[in-house]
């Protein structure tokens, strides 16, 4: 691809040259920004308080990687004073592709140079921080040789629809790890992990722009790293309804993860046993915020989906599935229900189209989000009877549902008349 070298580092001049002054950092903190002038400052003087609380003998970065912000996110940055002999601050802009991927090159970067035992990430619009995170989050590197530190939140049981449906799912059925929040954005890696990833020939890819934080998962697993979960609490930032705002997100997970299960083919189809993952730290006492997700648009996207999308869904899904979906659409709302099971299947059924019809992946995400959207509508009735300390326990079954059903992918995976399938599809599309 054109262009592919063009960005040999995601560093610009002047800060390499601020890098070369500070010349060493025990730990760096980094901070992917873009547009954030609401919450910057506060991420920033909590990450300073839990590096000088809990590592005040060590040297520590505090590096802000912003993506061009066009309101005042490093106007804010650069305005605060850090009163501290072992804390410094870098606010740059990034090179490269735009997207939060780039931002994190930099950061990996930028610590590799100062030679840092252990890279800190933390999202720049949260409003739950508290300098324990910085604490949690490092620790199990610099005390207990973790590589890869993946945050464990309490959240309110309608949060995380991405994690809950795709991700924590997918990924503990492919891969065999209980990583509970794979995709959630604060993470800790150790100076072996910085190497690993830099490694990677990924940023001058999509990647770069969006889909960082399961690929930065995904790989951490298949490389082989120490992997853990560190307690944050409650992870409390803008609130997204699944019927207004997912939809990118949404694109952007489950395309990486699908782009992913080829790459990994050989590894995820060899494990057949699942592992847990030790959980560090004292859990901060912050507690979910609760919120509303409105249920009638996210039926009326299916439906609507349906509509447009029935000839496709049924060459991509599975005919007893199809007859459920068909069944689906006259539901009321109380009534709606698409099971862990019948989500299984439709997952799985994507992934191998996705493998099987190369030129429409983009297509093939929006043919899919309409019912991601009647899973979350499903799931609203499923969960409301339940109390959010026992929510945790439906999703547990939720995600054995997909490790069960494992063979099912694999069978469809192996089958060459899926590949045979969409290749006469296409041909007579065209």
């Amino acid at each position: 691809m054109d262009g592919i070298h063009r960005f040999s580092t995601a560093l610009r001049q002047e800060t390499r040259r601020r890098l070369e002054e500070l010349g060493h950092s025990d730990i760096v903190v980094g901070i992917p920004a873009y547009n954030t002038a609401g919450t910057i400052s506060r991420v920033i003087k909590m990450a300073s308080r839990g590096l000088q609380r809990y590592f005040h003998d060590f040297h520590s970065l505090i590096f802000v990687a912003d993506g061009g912000s066009t309101d005042d996110t490093r106007e804010r940055a650069e305005s605060l004073h850090i009163d501290s002999y072992n804390v410094e601050t870098i606010i740059s802009i990034y090179r490269g592709l735009p997207g939060k991927g780039s931002a994190i090159r930099a950061i990996m970067e930028a610590a590799h140079f100062l030679r840092a035992r252990a890279c800190i990430f933390i999202d720049a619009d949260l409003q739950s921080i508290t300098p324990e995170w910085i604490r949690n989050l490092a620790e199990p590197i610099i005390d207990l040789g973790y590589d890869f530190v993946t945050p464990y939140y309490r959240r309110f049981k309608y949060d995380a629809t991405i994690t809950n449906t795709v991700a924590y799912t997918l990924t503990r059925a492919l891969y065999g790890f209980k990583i509970r929040q794979p995709i959630g954005g604060d993470f800790g890696l150790s100076r072996a992990a910085l190497i690993r990833f830099l490694e990677q020939d990924v940023w001058e890819t999509d990647i770069a722009r969006f889909g960082i934080d399961i690929w930065l998962t995904t790989t951490a697993i298949t490389q082989g790293l120490r992997i853990c979960q560190a307690r944050l609490g409650a992870k409390i930032h803008a609130e997204k309804d699944p019927s207004e705002h997912l939809g990118p997100m949404f694109r952007q997970v489950v395309g990486t993860i699908f782009s992913l299960m080829k790459v990994h083919e050989k590894i995820w189809k060899s494990i057949h046993e699942e592992r847990e993952i030790d959980t560090f730290g004292e859990e901060p006492s912050t507690k979910p915020h609760s919120f509303v997700i409105q249920h009638e648009p996210l039926i009326e996207a299916f439906r609507f989906g349906f509509h447009y999308f029935h000839d496709l869904w049924a060459r991509i899904i599975a005919p007893d599935v199809f007859q459920y979906l068909e069944k689906l659409i006259h539901a009321s709302p109380a009534e709606f229900h698409l099971s862990p099971e019948i989500w299984a299947k439709i997952v799985y059924d994507f992934a191998v189209t996705y493998k099987n019809w190369p030129m429409h992946r983009g297509k093939l995400l929006d043919i899919m989000l309409p019912l991601y959207n009647a899973r979350v509508a499903s799931l609203l009735n499923e969960l409301e009877p339940i109390p959010d300390e026992e929510a945790e326990s439906f999703f547990e079954k939720q995600a054995l549902a997909f490790v069960q059903l494992k063979p099912y992918l694999i069978k469809k995976w192996d089958d060459p008349s899926e590949k045979e399938k969409w290749r006469i599809f296409s041909r007579t599309a065209s």
